[in-house]
């Protein structure tokens, strides 16, 4: 049997388990999140994977393709959210559409439920600064809570040595907003870890990231960041903002 086969196995089995209680999901974080605090990026979505087979998902904002190559390589064919919130730098689009051809993925491309024209046409143009909460909130937050509908678990690439804010990310969490479990192999990786792995697996990079923008969001509410800045000081810039919704 093959690698491929016995992932596809594993998530079939994951999927018969669908329907899970909000108790045995916190239960399973519980027991897994102990067990799992030191283990290789590759194990935590292995045990994703054989625990909730379909109903996991990887989601990932296109700074790179690190995360979704890593989940690629132990279970082809997985799901990877992307959310096109109607304001992202062409780059970042590029960015999605060539890891859709070059890795064995889904992609799945969420839109808010109003487009750009038509939120301007409800709310003003120009929300993201007048209420940057509220844009992201109905371009990120929303249509990603509707996108995970379907799933248990949801794997994220976020890490602890990106902000003081997220030193606490669990590896394995509960996200009590959405009531799913959320996974962050790469919790533990630092700068030099990401660098090494796409530096041996020829992973794609956004563009953007060697033109100063190491934390890349909507272009209207991104800036390019001097060397020595927090890498993510160039989001919402001069608003006091610092996430999205999303993690929070």
């Amino acid at each position: 049997m093959t690698a491929a086969t016995t992932t596809r196995a594993a998530r079939a089995r994951g999927a018969e388990t669908s329907g899970r209680s909000e108790e045995e999901l916190r239960d399973l974080v519980k027991h897994a999140g102990a067990e799992l605090e030191l283990a290789p990026a590759e194990v935590i979505i292995e045990w994703a994977v054989a625990t909730f087979g379909e109903r996991f998902c990887v989601t990932s904002s296109m700074a790179d393709g690190v995360l979704a190559h890593l989940a690629s390589r132990v279970a082809p064919g997985i799901d990877v959210v992307f959310l096109d919130t109607g304001y992202h730098f062409a780059e970042t689009i590029g960015t999605r559409d060539a890891v859709q051809a070059t890795l064995p993925v889904r992609m799945l491309t969420i839109l808010p439920e109003l487009t750009v024209e038509q939120q301007d046409a409800v709310h003003g143009p120009e929300l993201y600064l007048r209420d940057p909460d509220l844009c992201c909130a109905m371009r990120k937050v929303k249509p990603l809570e509707r996108a995970l509908a379907g799933y248990d678990a949801w794997a994220t690439g976020l890490r602890r040595a990106e902000t003081r804010d997220r030193v606490i990310a669990p590896v394995i969490g509960w996200d009590a907003t959405k009531r799913k479990v959320k996974v962050s192999p790469l919790a533990r990786w630092t700068d030099a870890q990401i660098d090494a792995y796409i530096a041996e697996h020829q992973v794609l990079v956004n563009p953007l990231v060697e033109d100063g923008f190491p934390s890349i969001g909507c272009a209207p509410c991104t800036r390019r960041v001097a060397p020595g800045e927090d890498p993510r000081s160039g989001r919402w810039a001069g608003t006091g903002k610092t996430e999205c919704g999303i993690h929070v």
